[in-house]
C-alpha cells in the first residue's frame, strides 16, 4: 500500500497500476502497517499519514474488511501451515475468509508462495508488474 500512496516511493510508478482496478480490499492490519512505514520509514508527518489513510479507507472503491475471532484463528492456522510471520498470516486470513481472490504485494516472502490455499479457498499472490 505504501508504494501506491507515496509518490516519492521508488516503487510508486509500478504500484500506480492498481489504479486500473475498480475495487481494492484492505484491513486494519494493512492500514496500521502502512501508517508505521509512512511515518517511521518514509518520514511523513503523522497527521498527513492519518489523513491519507482515512481518505483511502473511505473511498467508495475500497472494501474495508474487519477482523474477527474466526479470522484470527485462521491466521494462526496459516502460521502453522506456512512459514510466514504473524502479521502476514493475519492479513492473508482476512483476505481468504472474505473470499478475496488476489493479493498484490511487493513482499518477496509472500510472492515466493505464489498462492495460499486453505479449506478450498485460494488467494493468488502477485506483484504489481504482473497485473
Amino acid at each position: 500500500m505504501v508504494p501506491f500512496l507515496d509518490k516519492q516511493h521508488p516503487d510508486h510508478s509500478e504500484a500506480k497500476k492498481l489504479l486500473a482496478f475498480p475495487n481494492t480490499a484492505t484491513n486494519p492490519t494493512v492500514i496500521h502497517e502502512a501508517y508505521h512505514t509512512l511515518v517511521y520509514v518514509q518520514k511523513w508527518d503523522r497527521k498527513e499519514a492519518i489523513g491519507t489513510l482515512n481518505d483511502y479507507m473511505y473511498l467508495d472503491t475500497t472494501l474495508f474488511l474487519n477482523k474477527t475471532k474466526e479470522i484470527t484463528k485462521l491466521g494462526l492456522y496459516i502460521g502453522l501451515e506456512y512459514p510466514l510471520g504473524g502479521r502476514d498470516c493475519l492479513i492473508m486470513a482476512n483476505f481468504l475468509f472474505n473470499r478475496i481472490k488476489q493479493m498484490v504485494t511487493f513482499d518477496k516472502a509472500l510472492l515466493d508462495l505464489k498462492k495460499l490455499t486453505i479449506d478450498g479457498k485460494t488467494l493468488r499472490i502477485i506483484a504489481p508488474r504482473d497485473i
